[in-house]
């Protein structure tokens, strides 16, 4: 099994890139292969699609090969993967798993806390804590989140200290020439009938790795160093594949699923036209909804294994917990 497992990661991570340039496709990861609905014990290259379509209706550089490397592959139709946010009751002491957000978002969840410089400080998402990007350190944090009431300065928990700068890849050209090569071929395109339209699109590259943020609260007290229906961390984990894990989210509460895929490499939507690469993520079933970015994944034992900060309908993506604890520089 950790032979033929190295194989499949080896021939995704040779091909991970191609399969993210086709249509529909929004991650790539390794997984078991599904087969009549049910769940085999084949390793595959699994590529996620927005929305599945006949094959005719695919241009020979987008069908997903049956193989790649000698290996299976599996498509499975997750829809656009999204940056999770969206709506409770004002916590103090507040734990993880509760309502909380940059004064200027809707409202996500917070994870938990870790240690900085062994103070201890709150654990979220970017996109939750830094409005993705657009806040600067020293902004106020608000618990309830602002759209479940949360106002400043009556409910000011902490403030942003510190944040990993999310690398957006595709944003709307404001070349002329790019984009009115872009208009020249949707007006050909509709002469023919053909509902899709294009449009120019700067390519900024550089991978992102996790969506995560920390912040200070104004008084240590007014956090507590637990999750909502979980109870405490027990430590850190690799998260692995077929591993159970659980949550407790702002949205959904206490969920359960398992990692279904891992080496995941996957396109995120953060507002229209906006999208952000991320590489070596985590991926679980339909266990979260808008609102639950930010919320920590342990597994059955309370281990903490990854920060949650995308999903569809059908997906729940996670970046791995030892690379938000590199990247932030923080601990349990």
């Amino acid at each position: 099994m950790a032979e033929e497992l190295t194989t499949v990661k080896k021939a995704l991570k040779n091909h991970r890139i191609q399969l993210l340039d086709r249509t529909n496709v929004v991650a790539a990861g390794v997984g078991y292969k599904i087969t009549g609905g049910q769940k085999t014990s084949a390793l595959s290259i699994v590529c996620s699609v927005s929305k599945k379509v006949a094959a005719s209706q695919l241009s020979s550089m987008d069908l997903v090969p049956a193989t790649l490397d000698g290996m299976p592959t599996d498509v499975i139709e997750t829809g656009i993967i999204r940056a999770l946010q969206s709506p409770t009751e004002k916590h103090r002491p507040a734990p993880g798993g509760v309502s909380i957000g940059h004064r200027d978002i809707t409202a996500g969840t917070l994870g938990c806390l870790v240690k900085k410089d062994g103070r201890s400080v709150i654990l979220s998402n970017n996109h939750v804590l830094a409005n993705s990007n657009a806040a600067e350190i020293g902004d106020p944090i608000l618990q309830p989140g602002p759209y479940d009431g949360g106002r400043y300065p009556e409910d000011h928990i902490a403030d942003l200290e510190q944040f990993v700068p999310i690398n957006i890849i595709g944003l709307p050209s404001d070349c002329p020439t790019a984009t009115g090569i872009a208009n020249f071929l949707n007006k050909i395109a509709r002469l023919f009938g053909s509902s899709v339209q294009l449009q120019a699109i700067d390519q900024q590259a550089t991978e992102n790795i996790v969506d995560a943020a920390i912040a200070r609260p104004l008084n240590p007290e007014d956090v507590k160093d637990e999750i909502l229906q979980i109870g405490t961390i027990q430590g850190a984990a690799e998260g692995e594949l077929g591993m159970a894990i659980k949550k407790s989210g702002r949205t959904t509460g206490l969920t359960t699923g398992e990692i279904q895929q891992v080496d995941v490499t996957v396109n995120v939507q953060y507002g229209e036209g906006k999208i952000a690469q991320f590489t070596d993520q985590l991926m679980g079933g339909a266990m979260s909804q808008g609102g639950d970015s930010g919320s920590a994944v342990l597994d059955e034992s309370n281990h903490l294994v990854g920060l949650l900060f995308a999903g569809s309908d059908t997906t729940t993506i996670m970046n791995r917990i030892q690379n938000v604890f590199s990247t932030l520089g923080v601990s349990l």
